[in-house]
């Protein structure tokens, strides 16, 4: 007999790796030092630090470079999605 809940635990289990991954990417630091630009960025894509030349920018300048990693973000999330087709694949549908 075919267990029709059987997909929600693996989809919990996911969530619980997922969720792992997250907080393991938000720990990672990335350092760039280049041509007197000093970016620290952490795994998970957030902007920590950011100066040009020993002197920080406004802070509209590192949200606007923080929003279109955002935007890139959701848009590469929406393709993958269109990809495997949501969750279909992992409810075996």
């Amino acid at each position: 007999m075919i267990n029709p809940l059987k997909g929600l635990g693996d989809l919990n289990e996911m969530r619980k790796k997922a969720m792992a991954m997250q907080q393991a990417l938000a720990a990672e630091r990335v350092t760039i030092d280049k041509d007197g630009v000093h970016i620290v960025m952490t795994g998970d894509q957030k902007i920590v630090e950011f100066t040009i030349d020993g002197y920080e920018p406004e802070d509209r300048v590192k949200n606007a470079i923080q929003e279109a990693i955002k935007k890139a973000q959701e848009v590469a999330a929406k393709k993958l999605t269109e990809i495997s087709g949501g969750l279909g694949g992992l409810l075996g549908r």
